[in-house]
């Protein structure tokens, strides 16, 4: 009888440290995206080196259901580590077959949650060239890190069936950009946001928005200030105006018209100072009429940048 010995075949380097890099870069990942998350909630200035990443992280594009972007960012770097780095917290001389399930289970996951990244990330960087036209040094080190992610998690560990996981990534990053261009689409089609409900709206605002105004309507629907004001009103018309395009939407505008879209009357009547249109409420203070940028920011204690350009 002969024997025939199977000479097992020896992990590379990338396979024996790829859990280790993915982990290494999704920490990197999330302390960025937590400075950022942090600089954002507080109003503060971005230290960047390309003097671009205040404007993009001020755009419209920066927030998600109301909340900045880089939050969302920071918790997916998180689920990457803590899919990367948990079979470590298993002891292989303890509990061997436990450790080779958890790997076994997160080697999907982790690579669909690359795939995911890296689509989203893709996206922004065309957001960043042709939409926003600014350079983020942040945004493009994010992207770097969800490229090299997925492609660590591909040649990181072998596949049994590499058909599998090429039908897995077109599912993942087909779902991906259909959530994203789902998320965005009220931004990227204004006509489509303001036909998402039944009722009149103003006319549209011509003026363009700059860093400074971003920050001030976002300032303010932080801290709950309220626009009250009416579609037909030429002054609400003339306020959106210094605000710009962009950052008028984002300005917490209370619609009192009975026939406006999104109207809420009777929260307008509930309010005996709202007496003429526009009529600002900024920290329990009321102001009547059309205000500059200057005194809104005044009254609201704001402290970002202040070059209005309107």
């Amino acid at each position: 009888m002969t024997y025939i010995r199977r000479r097992r075949q020896e992990a590379s380097w990338i396979q024996r440290w790829s859990r280790w890099i993915i982990g290494a870069i999704a920490l990197m990942g999330a302390l960025g995206t937590a400075y950022l998350t942090v600089v954002k909630l507080m109003e503060g200035d971005v230290t960047c080196p390309t003097g671009g990443c205040d404007r993009v992280l001020s755009s419209e594009y920066a927030r998600v259901f109301g909340q900045p972007l880089t939050l969302f960012g920071c918790l997916g770097y998180l689920g990457m580590a803590t899919m990367a780095l948990s079979p470590f917290a298993i002891n292989p001389d303890k509990n061997k077959d436990l450790r080779r399930k958890l790997e076994n289970i997160t080697w999907p996951l982790l690579f669909m949650g690359a795939t995911a990244m890296l689509v989203f990330s893709a996206y922004l960087m065309y957001l960043l060239a042709f939409e926003i036209k600014a350079p983020c040094l942040y945004c493009i080190t994010s992207a770097v890190f969800a490229a090299t992610m997925f492609v660590v998690t591909i040649i990181g560990r072998r596949w049994d069936d590499v058909g599998q996981l090429a039908f897995m990534g077109v599912i993942v990053a087909m779902v991906t950009l259909i959530g994203t261009l789902a998320v965005y689409a009220p931004i990227n089609n204004p006509q489509l946001a303001q036909e998402g409900g039944p009722g009149e709206v103003g006319p549209p605002i011509s003026t363009q928005s700059s860093e400074s105004e971003l920050q001030l309507a976002n300032h303010l629907t932080d801290i709950d200030a309220k626009m009250y004001g009416a579609w037909w009103c030429p002054h609400c018309h003339d306020q959106k105006q210094l605000f710009g395009q962009e950052a008028a939407k984002a300005i917490p505008y209370v619609e009192c018209a009975e026939d406006g879209q999104n109207s809420q009357t009777q929260l307008c009547r509930s309010v005996p100072e709202v007496e003429g249109f526009p009529t600002w409420e900024v920290n329990g203070e009321f102001f009547v009429g059309a205000q500059s940028l200057e005194t809104l920011a005044d009254a609201s204690g704001y402290t970002g940048p202040r070059n209005f350009q309107n």
